[in-house]
């Protein structure tokens, strides 16, 4: 009887645990911010592949009562900042990142948080990175857009990064890279016919050049890793 007992008391134990980590997961609200461009979806299907919900939306309510915020894209960077600025996303997304919410950018979700960029002339950035974004320069051996696997050297040890290793391939697919003034952003440097910063971190900001939701099991570690982190 007593070793029955004992039995229902460990499973009750379990029980409660898995409870409780259900309810850190179910409580952790994710969202993309949809501003009209970029492979949202892929994004938050990889969310899904490691089990997490986020949302897409562009609505402030939602933005200011998520946990975490993740900015994905492709395209053009002015076009990504005139989009946010339509849609009145810019102020909610920096009261969340000033808030400490933990922050994702996924390609133009990275070079958006810099001061300028020189794409199409002189764009500016959200600032919150002094820095820059410049575009490659192509030759013979190096093809502008840089598009394919490629690997990462770690600099900084992030939290995000468990589980990766300098050396991993990663998947890229851009014409511009970004020049932080301040080294201590570095999290990780690619080389493609120079050494360029493929991602960074401090605090509650993580973001990448190469795009984690394509680039398969690591790239899914990473989303992973930035969901346990929030």
């Amino acid at each position: 009887m007593t070793k029955k007992v004992h039995l229902w008391t460990d499973t009750n134990y379990a029980f409660r645990n898995l409870q409780s980590t259900i309810g850190r997961v179910m409580n952790k609200r994710i969202v993309i911010i949809d501003y009209g461009m970029g492979n949202l979806r892929n994004v938050q299907k990889g969310f899904e592949w490691v089990g997490l919900e986020a949302k897409v939306t562009r609505s402030k309510k939602e933005i200011g009562g998520a946990s975490a915020i993740v900015l994905p894209g492709v395209g053009a960077f002015k076009d990504c900042m005139d989009n946010l600025e339509r849609y009145g996303l810019i102020e909610p997304l920096l009261q969340s990142i000033r808030k400490g919410k933990a922050y994702l950018g996924i390609c133009l979700g990275l070079q958006i948080l810099f001061s300028e960029s020189e794409e199409f002339g002189f764009q500016k950035g959200l600032d919150l990175i002094k820095g820059k974004v410049v575009k490659f320069s192509p030759n013979q051996e190096h093809k502008v857009p840089h598009m394919g696997w490629n690997t990462v050297e770690i600099e900084k040890e992030a939290p995000m990064l468990q589980g990766i290793e300098s050396g991993d391939f990663l998947y890229f697919v851009h014409s511009y890279y970004v020049i932080p003034d301040e080294t201590q952003w570095i999290s990780t440097f690619t080389t493609y016919g120079k050494r360029f910063v493929s991602s960074i971190w401090r605090e509650n900001i993580f973001a990448t050049q190469f795009h984690p939701e394509k680039s398969q099991k690591k790239g899914l570690r990473i989303l992973e890793n930035f969901a346990k982190a929030i």
